[in-house]
């Protein structure tokens, strides 16, 4: 989790929403890093988990992450988690809780339903005050430049 975090931390220098995603095989290599860049690249579908699933595919060279694992510092959102699912990634491991988009647990659990042709562990909680925090702090400050 700590490079998702740092991660998230260069997403929070350029102003954009402080989240960090890494994929790392079974054996512990990471494959790719990724932070959100919706604002930087104009892109709605620019999230961390989306970023790395888009280097480590090309790294590998095959559209499927079999047998790999997703740290992102915030719950996936429905997106995101639709890219997982489809990617065949095995494991996510996240942070902090999302109750307003979260698709791993909290708004829904995209992970255990079993019309979907596959299901993958989730893990919440890593490194989740470190993860809370850093997003909290981020809004935070957004709203006391507004008021």
């Amino acid at each position: 989790m700590r490079p998702a975090l740092e991660e998230a931390k260069k997403a929070g220098q350029k102003d954009e929403v402080p989240v960090g995603a890494v994929v790392v095989t079974e054996k512990g290599k990471i494959l790719s890093y990724a932070h959100n860049q919706v604002i930087g690249l104009c892109d709605p579908t620019a999230h961390a988990e989306i970023l790395a699933i888009r280097k480590a595919a090309s790294k590998v060279e095959n559209y499927r992450l079999l047998n790999t694992t997703l740290y992102v510092t915030v719950e996936p959102c429905i997106m995101c988690m639709g890219a997982i699912i489809h990617t065949r990634i095995s494991t996510v491991v996240f942070g902090a809780f999302d109750p307003k988009w979260g698709a791993a647990g909290s708004l829904y659990n995209f992970s255990d339903d079993t019309r979907l042709n596959h299901q993958l562990e989730i893990v919440p909680g890593v490194c989740e005050d470190e993860c809370r925090t850093l997003i909290q702090d981020f809004f935070r400050s957004k709203r006391n430049l507004v008021l």
